[in-house]
């Protein structure tokens, strides 16, 4: 006994001496690999390897677009040997001469060969350009490898023969998307990258407790959802069948989609059960909508409303399953036409932010002369409306007296309301038979909704 209790410690020992050990070698291993990538021959067998490759591919492509348009090859800035030569010289170039001056005079060496090149190709009647902007490219390898880490040099490499292989994705594109889209994203993008980031953050007012900054951050952030479902209705999902369209089209909007389904339903002899599955599930994708507002906007209230508006969403997609089951497999889908109307349009933000700045300041004096009760009582009512505004209002907001629980039993009352608006636009656009399992499920998810809100024990 007493020799084997004296071999525990040197077992620890053993194990201790074994870990420093291992700890030492992994350091070694990490040090050793990081002076490895910092000499001059790895950079430039590196550099040497990635022109070659960039050549290869650059080569493949010319001969494939010279098969697709069916003509001869057109003139080649040397073969893949050259490039690889160009990306050496472009690193021998930058690291000899700290000044540079080597580097920029090849550069200029280069662009004049490149120059004479391209003007050469124009009198052969061929204006491609790529190969003197790969050439220009490949030249770079050396410089982005002295200067950052390995991974960018592999990302530029990544992109460069990504975007060799791209063809087909760009006639796609091209053919798809229409041009007046581009230009109103490129707007969202500098109202979005440029403009917000120069807003104002101070409280514009005691009588409007939020920022300019909130306003349009909320502008962006609700256009950019709503895009989202408009991307995947119009170019992802073209011939979407009902329960498709309601999911899809709930990202964008709930009540729009359940809009269009009932004024379809109208048009139809029976009741269509995948019809009706497509409107519960664009009530589905409202309550997953809300929980990425406020996950954005205000994620300390997430604790209480993360369980009643996740189960209500569990529920809403059960609902839709069951009554999507019931679909004679025989019968035909449906197919819904998607509305080519833009959420990104400038009109509509600019709607949105005045909404929002009325709702705020609704809301502010609703509960400073009414409180709790008031704005419960507000949110009902909302409910009848677009609920975007209020719902992004009351998580923004400054407002006093109201805390996080008070928040969440809003949002609730605001779904409910909005629940039994859609179930009325059902009841009046579809006809009561053709959209009846959707006006059940519909009333009993606002009800469900209604005693999350009012029974606290609940959340």
């Amino acid at each position: 006994m007493i020799r084997i209790l004296d071999r525990k410690p040197l077992c620890n020992d053993a194990f201790e001496d074994t870990e420093n050990a291992t700890n030492w070698v992994q350091l070694f291993m990490l040090t050793d690999m990081h002076s490895v990538l910092q000499q001059n021959w790895f950079q430039l067998i590196l550099v040497a390897v990635f022109g070659f490759i960039t050549g290869l591919e650059l080569r493949e492509y010319l001969q494939q677009r010279a098969a697709e348009i069916k003509i001869k090859p057109g003139l080649k800035f040397g073969t893949s040997r050259t490039y690889t030569f160009v990306a050496v010289l472009g690193y021998l170039f930058f690291i000899i001469d700290p000044t540079l001056l080597l580097y920029v005079v090849g550069l200029a060496v280069v662009s004049i060969l490149l120059a004479l090149f391209y003007y050469k190709k124009l009198q052969s009647d061929h204006t491609h350009s790529i190969q003197p902007i790969m050439v220009l490219m490949v030249f770079t390898y050396g410089p982005i490898t002295v200067l950052m880490p390995l991974w960018m040099l592999v990302l530029v490499f990544v992109v460069v023969i990504f975007t060799l292989n791209a063809k087909p994705l760009e006639t796609k594109l091209v053919n798809a998307i229409e041009p007046n889209e581009i230009f109103t994203l490129a707007k969202f993008l500098l109202l979005m990258g440029v403009i917000l980031p120069l807003m104002p953050t101070a409280q514009i007012s005691e009588h409007i407790p939020t920022s300019p900054f909130k306003i349009w951050l909320t502008v962006v952030v609700i256009s950019a959802i709503s895009y989202l479902g408009y991307i995947l209705k119009r170019y992802v999902f073209k011939k979407q069948g009902y329960l498709l369209m309601g999911i899809i089209g709930g990202v964008y909007s709930s009540t729009a989609t359940t809009l269009v389904l009932a004024k379809k339903a109208r048009r139809l002899k029976n009741a269509n059960f995948s019809l009706n599955a497509g409107v519960v599930s664009a009530t589905g994708m409202l309550y997953i909508r809300l929980l990425v507002l406020i996950s954005i906007f205000n994620p300390l209230i997430l604790m209480h409303a993360s369980l009643p508006l996740g189960v209500m969403a569990f529920l809403s997609f059960v609902a839709a399953f069951l009554i999507n089951n019931k679909v004679d497999k025989s019968t035909s889908q449906g197919v819904v036409e998607t509305s080519k109307s833009n959420p990104l349009e400038l009109q509509v933000a600019v709607l949105f932010s005045v909404l929002f700045i009325a709702m705020t300041v609704i809301t502010q004096l609703v509960i400073t002369h009414y409180g709790y009760v008031g704005l419960n009582f507000l949110s009902f009512i909302i409910g009848f409306t677009d609920i975007d505004p209020f719902i992004l209002s009351v998580l923004t907001g400054h407002f006093q007296g109201i805390n996080a629980h008070q928040i969440t039993t809003a949002i609730l009352i605001a779904a409910a309301s909005d629940n039994l608006l859609k179930a009325i636009y059902c009841y009046l656009f579809s006809g009561r038979k053709n959209t009846q399992a959707a006006i059940i499920s519909l009333l009993v998810l606002s009800a469900l909704t209604l005693a999350f809100a009012l029974v606290p024990a609940f959340y």
